[in-house]
């Protein structure tokens, strides 16, 4: 699928070199022609001479309408391989390709082949660990591929074959290897977000949450409130960024501060107790932290992050040692929180 230059100017180049690429000629296309000069027409105006370039296609392929612009676009078979061209103009580009050529593929699929697929969302291992557990993991008819949607791993498999059941036989025992090597990180499929997730265990459960969160400013309260409904099971979130809000909004004691610092265990224990004082929620996560570019010491450098979760069962603290600039410190802590909470309510 190729995108962009079949406009009027020198520089558009596209068909040339395609028609080149594939050893055949431009020629010009009289229904390519009608369609520029309508869509002219429609703008007030005349053709110009430069236009008419617009309408020259390689011979052997096939118009693919604009509905929206002057240029169409064409699609040509060469060696097996089919190949699309289309103009640079994404809102131009995107109905082509929604009304043409999707469609157009399908189309030239075989109609006994049959294909299945399953996205596995992992974290907690970076993309080189999950390659590293998966190697050596052989599904006949199945293929496998890794994704990155930071700070997600997304593992890809693919099935295909003529017959459906056997396809989906495939794919189940593909991804029944996967989850044996790597179930304890795998979070969601498909369409799931940690997010929605975490919604639907609270939910199920019938508990609630309380947030207090100082380096994440907010960002896991956003993404718990992300999700329609949320008030059933979110009573409330904190952003004490301070240490003077810390203790006036979450009664951490200022000896506390003085002796351990903001960013500690002790003092992301004593933020999610407070914070779930205040709230009333059956369950509490706090999150202190230095993101950075700066703030850090030899002790506790950037990246080093401390999350505490406080339930009618007890209090627990982590220290984690991201790495990433300041955005990425933020996101992974959040993920960090959310998977947490996760495990948590699937365990309690």
């Amino acid at each position: 699928i190729v995108t962009g230059g079949l406009g009027p100017t020198i520089d558009d180049l596209t068909a040339r070199a395609a028609a080149k690429a594939t050893g055949g000629n431009l020629l010009l296309s009289e229904e390519a022609l009608a369609h520029v000069r309508k869509v002219a027409g429609k703008l007030g105006g005349g053709i110009h001479p430069l236009n008419e370039r617009q309408a020259l296609i390689p011979d052997r392929s096939a118009l693919i309408p604009n509905p929206i612009g002057t240029a169409c676009g064409f699609e040509l078979i060469h060696n097996g391989c089919a190949m699309f061209f289309m103009p640079g103009v994404p809102v131009e580009m995107a109905q082509m390709l929604e009304e043409t050529v999707i469609p157009r593929l399908v189309e030239l699929r075989h109609e006994k082949t049959c294909l299945a697929t399953k996205v596995l969302k992992v974290f907690g291992l970076s993309e080189a660990e999950v390659e590293a557990r998966l190697e050596g993991l052989v599904t006949p008819g199945v293929t496998l591929a890794f994704g990155l949607d930071f700070p997600e791993i997304h593992v890809k498999l693919r099935a295909d074959g003529e017959e459906r059941g056997l396809v989906a036989e495939a794919l189940g025992q593909a991804e029944e290897q996967v989850r044996q090597r790597i179930g304890g990180y795998i979070f969601g499929e498909d369409a799931d977000t940690i997010d929605s997730i975490v919604a639907e265990l609270f939910r199920r459960k019938r508990v609630t949450l309380s947030l207090a969160e100082s380096c994440t400013g907010g960002m896991v309260a956003k993404r718990i409130t992300d999700v329609p409904g949320s008030s059933d099971y979110f009573l409330e979130g904190i952003v004490t960024y301070a240490d003077v809000a810390k203790t006036r909004m979450l009664g951490v004691s200022a000896g506390l501060l003085a002796e351990k610092g903001a960013v500690s265990t002790e003092t992301a224990l004593a933020m999610a107790e407070g914070v779930r004082k205040n709230s009333g929620s059956d369950l509490a996560v706090a999150v202190t932290g230095i993101a950075g570019p700066g703030g850090g010491s030899k002790e506790k450098p950037v990246g080093t992050v401390f999350l505490a979760l406080v339930s009618p069962a007890g209090c627990q603290g982590k220290q984690y040692r991201f790495s990433g600039n300041r955005e990425e410190i933020r996101a992974i802590a959040t993920f960090t929180a959310l998977d947490w909470l996760r495990n948590f309510l699937l365990s309690s």
